[in-house]
């Protein structure tokens, strides 16, 4: 019994320090000096990555706060700081989950990303944008209208609307990779029929073109897009849609006829890219884990196209089995993966958004003492090395030089101090 008091009025402790640490994370984003920002949002990001009743909690609180001070960071700061503040607003939705506030950060954010995607080419900080857009879409959209206007904007980063002023800026592979990605994760939420004919010519015509190109990570992304197209049927209902959209006119019906025979024409190119690229030979300097990865992609994708039959797919997460047996569910899996990295396995196992999504439900025999600190976040805590820890330090000697002088050793902030 003395054990267990210990051990629940340590954990209280840690759990405390976290909390009053939040706070003074949150404040340092008012802080003038970038590289300060910076450090808080790191802190702020591992915070919610390690601990989502933390994070739910600390949000009830300082929601609205830390919401506009990373827009703040979005507008101002560097490439480094526009990176970080636009994956904690991504984290901040995930963490809220479907709602009001969800649909706050949706419309407050909207500006500022499209803003952002315009100032600078540095391909980090348009990922870090791309993939914030589609997570706050995914989470805060309400309507297909929400989706297909962030799908429009995402495809803009690649296909720009040239105008007197504006100067086409080729995309960096990684720039390519990262717009297919984010389009195709909000892709696999819409139904194929409300995307116009004219936006399904131009986008799996320029996919088809991305099957060719040279940087793998741009063919697979590329791959999966398609994956989704033909999972949704909307290659055919777009031919289909084409096919029938004569009025008549003997000129209609040529164009009718000619567009129909484009789309069908494609079909097969794709199908024999797909073939070729399922079993590609290894070139000089090609990564041999790159090269499997393609070739099992695109193994899939064939099967599929040849056959119907869609990947399944099952991982472990804390002792249960997460499972997919479709590509939309593949892609939003990997998106969502990716995105969050190290806090994957935890929102998996406590995030109720994504339980729905994922159709996962965890047993509640492997989530006891989740409420306790696992003996990886002691060490992420208590490690000298951590970044929450080297974070945490130099954070406190900033409040220390900020308190010299004064009666007592509160985290002192000129909240009428703009950010640089």
């Amino acid at each position: 019994m003395r054990s267990d008091r210990m051990s629940v009025s340590a954990s209280e402790e840690v759990e405390f320090n976290k909390d009053s640490f939040l706070d003074e994370a949150v404040d340092a984003l008012y802080e003038k000096r970038g590289s300060t920002r910076e450090k808080a949002l790191a802190v702020i990001i591992e915070a919610f990555n390690s601990n989502l009743q933390q994070g739910q909690q600390f949000v009830e609180r300082k929601f609205a706060t830390l919401l506009h001070q990373c827009l703040n960071s979005i507008k101002k700061g560097s490439s480094k700081e526009i990176s970080l503040a636009s994956h904690t607003i991504g984290l901040l939705a995930l963490t809220v989950g479907p709602g009001d506030n969800a649909r706050e950060i949706l419309e407050e954010s909207m500006i500022p990303l499209s803003q952002a995607f315009k100032s600078g080419s540095d391909p980090s900080k348009t990922a870090s944008l791309l993939e914030c857009m589609a997570v706050i879409t995914f989470v805060g959209g309400n309507d297909p209208e929400d989706t297909e206007k962030s799908m429009q904007i995402i495809w803009q980063v690649v296909h720009p609307k040239l105008g007197s002023n504006v100067v086409a800026v080729k995309p960096s592979a990684a720039v390519i990779t990262a717009v297919v990605s984010a389009w195709s994760f909000l892709l696999t939420t819409m139904d194929g029929w409300r995307l116009s004919p004219k936006l399904w010519q131009e986008s799996i015509t320029y996919l088809s073109s991305l099957l060719d190109k040279d940087d793998r990570s741009v063919r697979i992304a590329a791959g999966e897009a398609l994956a989704v197209i033909f999972e949704m049927g909307s290659l055919e209902k777009f031919a289909a849609e084409t096919k029938g959209s004569s009025d008549g006119s003997v000129s209609e019906g040529n164009k009718s006829k000619e567009g129909f025979s484009y789309i069908q024409g494609l079909k097969g190119k794709i199908l024999n890219q797909v073939r070729d690229l399922s079993v590609e030979a290894g070139g000089k300097g090609s990564a041999k884990k790159d090269l499997n990865n393609q070739r099992n992609l695109f193994k899939d994708v064939l099967e599929f196209l040849e056959d119907c039959y869609s990947p399944t797919t099952s991982m472990k997460i804390g002792g249960d089995l997460l499972q997919t047996s479709s590509w939309s569910q593949l892609i939003q899996l990997n998106f969502l993966r990716c995105f969050l990295a190290g806090g994957f396995t935890k929102h998996m196992q406590e995030n109720e958004f994504l339980q729905d999504i994922f159709g996962f439900t965890p047993n509640k025999r492997n989530l006891l003492g989740s409420e306790h600190m696992s003996n990886g976040e002691k060490r992420m805590y208590k490690s000298p090395n951590s970044a929450l820890n080297k974070a945490r330090t130099q954070l406190l000697n900033k409040q220390r030089m900020l308190s010299a002088g004064k009666n007592f050793g509160h985290y002192a902030v000129n909240v009428g101090d703009e950010d640089s």
